[in-house]
């Protein structure tokens, strides 16, 4: 298994463009079932969860050509099995998202459970509950069996607003008979990408970026050429890692209209950066200092359903407010087990009370020393090299696979900006 060392303390510099927006390309790549025609998907992020979507696209009978780097051509003109495959599950969480298109296209569909990361559990009742209200009939015994004569539309309101339960359900609704409105739905820019794409095949949707969709059914998907987003959660994290470093960093393609909520949260902990056009500037040697609510109180950092700040850069936020002068309130509301890496950061020397499994109040500025890492999961794991990066002496980290999940030749960018960090085969 690889592993990371990371020499910790010195400054990056220079220009850093961020990869295609993962949360993005899963759905949109599940989405490719929907039609039998040729559908070409751009930006698309060179990562291992990719790897294994574009695999069971192919256990499904699809036909996946590597145009270039970033560029794939997908064609499902015959679907050849509606299961997906239990080894292929179990690597990755997004596999539920082919329930929704297989039930569509096939009108059935059997999915083990899926994995991914060991975050706190992660419910897959809301997705269940909208497919039954489509006409979906479920049954569950070691694996989930869903089968519909027919798909009718109708008015779902999802009983939280979960960003793969609103994927899944637009996928159902986008070829079911009639009209469905998806109430509580989530509107992360993910889901905007996705409906934007369905839109181009043909989908007749309404109110995307709104918590309510509105979704007329179409007999037939033609094909198209889409361009997935920047990864807003990769900016988020080169941010905290230039303000800790005290580095000049310039991110370009940086989709600044998708980091309102992460500015307004980050400049709680006196960071601050400049924009022009889609090129963000993190400049140099910031006075990180934690700016205090009303009347002097201990400010928060907590996380909400989009629009407010993403859970994926709890851990990010986290590990920044170590380098801080102050004290801050970390809330991660929405997974139970997300903030148990921060006895690593404890053994490294950070000041930080975990106070129950939601939330950590956090004092600083404490000076990180280099340790022996392990990653959890990909945002841990990318808030642990962010760590390593700003602590004195070396580190090492372990299953960097899991951050390589979300975050795209890691190592090699992040030296062209000066980084200390060399990938290291297993022995």
């Amino acid at each position: 298994m690889y592993s990371y060392l990371i020499e910790g303390g010195h400054p990056l510099k220079g220009r850093i463009k961020p990869s295609g927006n993962k949360n993005a390309a899963l759905p949109c790549l599940a989405a490719t079932l929907l039609s039998d025609e040729e559908i070409i998907l751009k930006n698309i992020p060179d990562i291992e969860d990719v790897e294994v979507m574009l695999e069971i696209l192919k256990s499904l009978g699809s036909s996946v050509r590597r145009v270039d780097k970033h560029t794939y051509s997908l064609k499902t003109q015959n679907v050849a099995q509606c299961a997906i495959p239990l080894e292929m599950a179990k690597q990755i969480r997004a596999s539920i998202l082919f329930a929704g298109p297989l039930l569509s296209r096939c009108g059935k569909v059997t999915l083990p459970p899926p994995g991914g990361d060991v975050i706190g559990r992660r419910r897959l009742d809301t997705h269940f509950l909208a497919f039954k209200e489509l006409g979906a009939r479920i049954e569950v015994d070691g694996v989930f069996s869903l089968q519909a004569n027919k798909l009718v539309g109708a008015d779902l309101f999802l009983d939280e607003a979960s960003v793969t339960g609103t994927e899944n359900a637009i996928m159902a609704a986008v070829l079911s008979e009639g009209t469905t409105v998806i109430r509580n739905a989530a509107s992360e820019p993910h889901i905007q990408d996705l409906c934007q794409m369905l839109k181009q095949m043909g989908a007749r949707i309404g109110g995307i970026g709104s918590n309510i969709l509105h979704i007329e059914g179409v007999k037939r998907l033609e094909g198209t050429e889409f361009k997935i987003s920047t990864d807003f959660m990769e900016v988020g994290s080169l941010i905290g890692l230039a303000a800790v470093t005290r580095s000049e960093l310039e991110i370009e393609d940086a989709a600044p209209q998708f980091l309102r909520m992460t500015k307004i949260a980050f400049s709680r902990l006196g960071i601050h950066w400049e924009t022009e056009g889609e090129t963000i500037r993190v400049p140099a040697g910031q006075e990180l200092k934690v700016v205090p609510d009303t009347g002097g109180m201990i400010p928060k950092i907590d996380d909400a359903p989009w629009p407010g700040f993403p859970p994926d850069l709890i851990s990010i936020a986290l590990v920044t407010a170590t380098q801080v002068e102050g004290t801050v309130l970390i809330h991660e509301k929405m997974f139970e087990s997300r903030m148990f890496f921060v006895d690593k950061l404890i053994g490294m020397g950070a000041r930080i009370i975990l106070c129950d499994p939601h939330r950590a109040v956090v004092s600083g500025p404490c000076r990180l020393k280099g340790a022996e890492l392990v990653s959890p999961d990909v945002r841990a794991g990318m808030a642990m090299v962010i760590a390593a990066l700003c602590a004195e002496g070396k580190s090492t980290i372990g299953n960097v696979y899991q951050i390589e999940r979300g975050y795209e030749n890691l190592s090699q960018r992040l030296k062209t900006l000066g980084a200390h960090i060399e990938r290291h085969s297993p022995v």
